[in-house]
């Protein structure tokens, strides 16, 4: 535990106007004491045991981009579940999607001295960058979780010099899986009118997720995007954006977006009475998305871990802080089966992290 050099903390709570977003390996499980198989023995030792030294508790603070984000929530609760394990304290500040107020909590967390280690889990990657390198080089273990911390969106490599632990998915990735969907989607449909709903337009995330999936496509001639909107992480947003795009573009025959984004574009679609002629794909792989793709309702999904991250994070940086070993680089979806994309296939392969 970090000693308190009492200063004060000062707390912002801004609010910005969405939810972020937007997957399952198992790390080593802390030993047990081994059971005691020795034969009993009539008359007592004189040997004196001696007492296991018990591991000192460690503070970690916890900086969530958005608490009440469904994707964030089973992150949240696999991350405190792994400190509890580890014997360590895990302290929640909200940034509330304001990247702002999650740059001054890093510093206030920094600047109080109570924490081991600090978890950051971005809204802005490369926004947080300078302060990470603060709290490095103020002797405190970082751990970057989902969100890629830096400008590199091609890799779960860290990127930050000194970072303890870095378990995130890779924006690229995403993009690539969404264009091959998309092209087998489309099938012999020539041409292929594509309907592609952003997060937020202009974000970091967005552009590398769009980027991969223009060049995943850009080799199909058929296959055109004819119509664009933002979803927000939301089903009303997709639901807006769905309604727009098929009031300019009736003849779409596929939609892309998050997976609360398509939600929404259903409905559109569902309320224009274009709903069979239009395949919906997502990401984020939520229960609601796996269980559509299971009925034939959706196309696909693009499966994300978040409790499978919020579990590796802590139990990586909680390492780095007792042992000095760091880990430098983990993208959980590299280890699912078919590339971690659902189809009415394979879909009961999978079981969902979050509610999508």
């Amino acid at each position: 535990m970090r000693t308190w050099h009492g200063t004060t903390q000062r707390w912002s709570w801004a609010a910005m106007v969405a939810a972020f977003v937007v997957v399952a390996a198992c790390g080593p499980a802390a030993p047990s004491a081994p059971a005691d198989t020795s034969p009993a023995s009539a008359e007592p030792t004189a040997v004196a045991a001696t007492a296991t030294p018990e591991l000192e508790t460690l503070e970690i603070a916890y900086l969530s981009f958005a608490i009440a984000n469904s994707y964030d929530a089973p992150m949240l609760a696999a991350a405190q579940a792994a400190a509890a394990a580890g014997n360590a304290n895990l302290t929640v500040f909200d940034a509330n999607n304001d990247p702002g107020a999650q740059t001054q909590q890093l510093q206030d967390a920094v600047a109080s001295g109570r924490y081991d280690g600090i978890i950051v889990q971005p809204i802005f990657g490369a926004g947080l960058v300078t302060g990470v390198e603060a709290a490095i080089a103020a002797g405190v273990k970082v751990g970057n979780l989902d969100q890629v911390l830096g400008e590199d969106m091609t890799t779960s490599a860290g990127q930050v010099e000194g970072l303890s632990a870095n378990v995130v998915f890779i924006p690229s990735e995403i993009g690539r899986k969404l264009g091959e969907l998309t092209i087998q989607a489309c099938g012999a449909i020539d041409p292929c009118e594509v309907g592609y709903i952003y997060a937020f337009k202009g974000f970091a995330l967005d552009n590398a997720i769009k980027a991969a999936f223009d060049a995943a496509i850009g080799g199909t001639a058929s296959v055109k995007v004819v119509a664009e909107g933002e979803g927000f992480f939301s089903a009303p947003g997709g639901l807006a954006a769905g309604q727009d795009m098929l009031q300019a573009q009736p003849g779409l025959s596929v939609i892309v977006g998050s997976d609360q984004a398509i939600t929404g574009a259903i409905q559109a679609a569902d309320g224009a009475g274009v709903k069979a002629n239009i395949k919906f794909i997502g990401y984020g792989g939520g229960a609601i998305a796996i269980q559509g793709v299971a009925s034939g309702e959706r196309f696909a999904t693009v499966v994300q871990l978040p409790a499978t991250e919020g579990r590796l994070v802590v139990e990586h940086l909680i390492q780095a802080i007792r042992t000095g070993n760091a880990v430098p680089g983990v993208d959980p979806v590299a280890e699912l089966p078919d590339d971690g994309i659902v189809t009415q296939d394979n879909a009961s392969s999978f079981t969902a992290e979050w509610p999508g």
